[in-house]
């Protein structure tokens, strides 16, 4: 088999997931407008994401974030 057609059927599976995901984010971004993007702490699973913010809402900042404090707040729920 030739090495382009491998290479091509190797690299098509990612190239229709990025194009699905740039025709996605044109649809939300022309119905939605301008989005900022930011992480957005969970406090139940102690995890975070990336997700669209709101105009006055505040990305989660991982350098103000002490997990101490917030195990700490673990352990007195779980009293």
């Amino acid at each position: 088999m030739d090495p382009r057609l491998i290479a091509a059927l190797i690299l098509s599976p990612f190239v229709l997931v990025f194009l699905y995901a740039g025709i996605h984010e044109y649809r939300r971004y022309k119905s939605e407008g301008r989005a900022q993007y930011g992480l957005q702490y969970d406090e139940e699973t102690g995890t975070t994401h990336v997700t669209a913010l709101s105009e006055d809402e505040d990305g989660y900042d991982h350098e103000d974030f002490d997990p101490n404090e917030v195990n700490a707040n673990k352990d007195d729920k779980n009293v």
